[in-house]
């Protein structure tokens, strides 16, 4: 099924889901979204499974024409949303019918929206995933971001619903252009003087412009190595905060290298990576310290949330 049709891309709009797992010992990175909480919640406001294929859409968003009557749900970043040039809210189901105009402007708040269409985006599975990774081009479209004239298929035959869902105001998050990220100190720990550790921990840093899918380069103080350190390449994860020999930390995202030299400081816990998913250059990240134990006690919370709003959304219990 046809649904719709891309008039202008957007800056950098691409399909993702919840990302490609076990391939990383063949060198492919695990991508998916940046901001895993938002593209969740659009998926339930459309009733789809929590990891379906949605839009994500990066500072500027694109514009399309609906070839089919569907159902769609935006959240993350405060995105101005216009259905043939009404303004729509986002965090709740909204109805579009064949030949309406869907627009976006520029993000306000955050940097990344996610656009959930009910029964999902019908892009071909590669490695388990939908999820686009540009740099190897596979998943989404023809693994690349959107381009005028694309064409987004659905699932076929799914019906609509009658029912609209809204996030309650006080459960949509807060993307500010300051974020606090909770790490845990280490692997390569030895490689750093403490007073590295103390620059680390005690100020903020700034994402600079090199900052994409892949990575944030930071500017801030310079952290301390203990001694020149050739470390053995080894996997890298996203949420690795490493450390080049400039002493300016590297914050690796969704579609980061699947292994690394780069000493690592400390690594960015779980349930605070899609915070980091909503920063744009210019915004700032504080780094404060935390235990194994607490990270996973924060991620347990962080998934009970996810199902107590899907309870709480659709009324039912959730797979």
């Amino acid at each position: 099924m046809k649904l719709f049709r891309v008039i202008e891309p957007g800056f950098f709009t691409t399909v993702q889901d919840l990302g490609r797992y076990g391939f990383l010992r063949y060198g492919v990175p695990i991508s998916g979204a940046m901001d895993d909480f938002s593209l969740q919640l659009a998926n339930m406001l459309v009733e789809n499974d929590l990891g379906a294929a949605c839009l994500e859409v990066t500072m500027l968003g694109p514009e399309f024409e609906a070839l089919h009557d569907a159902q769609i749900a935006v959240t993350g970043g405060d995105i101005s949303l216009q259905i043939d040039g009404q303004v729509c809210e986002m965090w709740q189901t909204l109805m579009v019918r064949k030949g309406d105009v869907v627009s976006f402007g520029k993000v306000r708040t955050g940097c990344r929206a996610f656009v959930a269409v009910r029964g999902g985006i019908n892009v071909p599975v590669v490695l388990g995933s939908r999820s686009t990774y540009v740099r190897g081009e596979i998943g989404g479209f023809l693994g690349r971001q959107l381009k005028a004239g694309d064409i987004a298929e659905g699932v076929d035959d799914v019906p609509l619903t009658s029912q609209c869902l809204s996030v309650p105001s006080d459960l949509v998050p807060d993307f500010s252009s300051e974020a606090a990220a909770s790490v845990v100190l280490g692997p390569q720990l030895e490689s750093f003087t403490k007073r590295g550790v103390e620059t680390l921990l005690s100020n903020p840093y700034t994402v600079t412009i090199e900052a994409d899918r892949m990575g944030y380069r930071l500017e801030g103080p310079v952290i301390e190595h203990s001694k020149h350190v050739d470390t053995i390449s080894e996997a890298i994860l996203p949420g690795s905060v490493q450390v080049p020999a400039n002493g300016k930390p590297i914050v690796t995202m969704k579609d980061a290298q699947t292994t690394g030299g780069y000493p690592k400081i400390a690594v960015v816990i779980s349930s605070d990576l899609h915070v980091l998913g909503q920063l744009k250059p210019n915004d700032k990240i504080s780094f404060k310290k935390t235990t194994l134990s607490e990270a996973h006690r924060r991620l347990f919370d962080h998934n009970n949330k996810i199902r107590m709003m899907e309870r709480k959304l659709l009324n039912r219990t959730p797979k």
